[in-house]
């Protein structure tokens, strides 16, 4: 019985062991906007295409130069009814020989006929599977989506999910679940002043906007990051949240406004944000359970 899941094969000249580390990179044949560890065993990445297309991944088969399984985590989509539709399918890579040659398996299991997306995204496989994944393999060089010109400087980050306004309200004001178990102060009203801790760092912020499921802004009063040249780097800046719909969903814009290229700790941070926003501060807000720094407090001298 034939399946109808999107299925397509290369044949190559390269070993196992080099198809294999082509899979691995899906930066160097799908997309320059991934985010995350793609290579081990349980390992989790992100990947999006502009607005159109954002979709999470678990490793959950890994078998060097023979086998490797993609689970789609969360899945977005803006051109279909179901936004989701690509959620809980499994992307499968399969590398065995044949003959004198290596050949590439690949299926999208759970990718069929009935989905709105299947032409469009078995046409899209076509081209990254049987093109851009071939010509990384055998020429060193595959054709992946480029990253997209960045229109703002400052550190910006989107998150979507299903839950309302207010859930995803409260959870970013729970910066002990999400961010650091070591906060002291308050952030409930307007001027409320806090500090998050992370061993010696520390950030001081007041809330000087809160409007109730829309929008926060926390400006940064003082700070301390020890291993940087300017250890106040960070005072001076805000970081803002935006909440707002997004088709059914719900759509948290982030930005870090003075997290911008020129300073020091700048890719640092971004990783860092990229971090605790895409898995804890989401994780909290469509399980329940983040995943905050749990450094020790530094105790202070009297």
């Amino acid at each position: 019985m034939k399946t109808k899941d999107f299925t397509a094969t290369i044949l190559v000249d390269n070993t196992t062991a080099e198809a294999f580390k082509a899979i691995t990179n899906p930066r160097g044949w799908w997309s320059e906007e991934i985010e995350g560890n793609t290579e081990k065993l349980n390992d989790e990445f992100t990947y999006h295409y502009k607005d159109v297309h954002n979709c999470r991944m678990k490793l959950i088969e890994v078998i060097p130069n023979e086998k490797v399984v993609w689970l789609v985590l969360d899945n977005y989509f803006s051109f279909t009814k179901d936004k989701s539709e690509w959620k809980d399918t499994k992307i499968i890579f399969e590398i065995s020989k044949k003959e004198k040659k290596t050949q590439i398996r690949f299926t999208h299991q759970g990718l069929v006929p009935a989905y709105e997306c299947y032409e469009i995204c078995s046409n899209a496989w076509g081209e990254y599977a049987t093109q851009s994944l071939r010509n990384l393999i055998t020429k060193g060089k595959g054709n992946p989506n480029k990253k997209e010109k960045v229109k703002q400087k400052d550190y910006t980050a989107t998150i979507i999910v299903t839950t309302s306004h207010k859930e995803a309200f409260n959870a970013i004001n729970n910066v002990h679940s999400w961010w650091t178990e070591d906060v002291e102060g308050s952030l409930r009203k307007q001027n409320d002043i806090f500090t998050v801790r992370f061993g010696e760092v520390y950030i001081t912020m007041k809330v000087t906007e809160l409007v109730p499921g829309k929008k926060i802004v926390w400006f940064v009063t003082d700070c301390n990051k020890p291993w940087l040249k300017n250890k106040k780097e960070w005072k001076g800046t805000k970081l803002i949240w935006e909440i707002s719909d997004k088709d059914s969903n719900t759509q948290i814009l982030f930005t870090h406004k003075g997290l911008v290229p020129e300073i020091e700790c700048y890719v640092t941070c971004s990783d860092a944000w990229g971090e605790y926003l895409k898995q804890s501060l989401r994780n909290l807000i469509t399980k329940g359970k983040g995943k905050p720094s749990r450094m020790k407090k530094v105790m202070k001298n009297k």
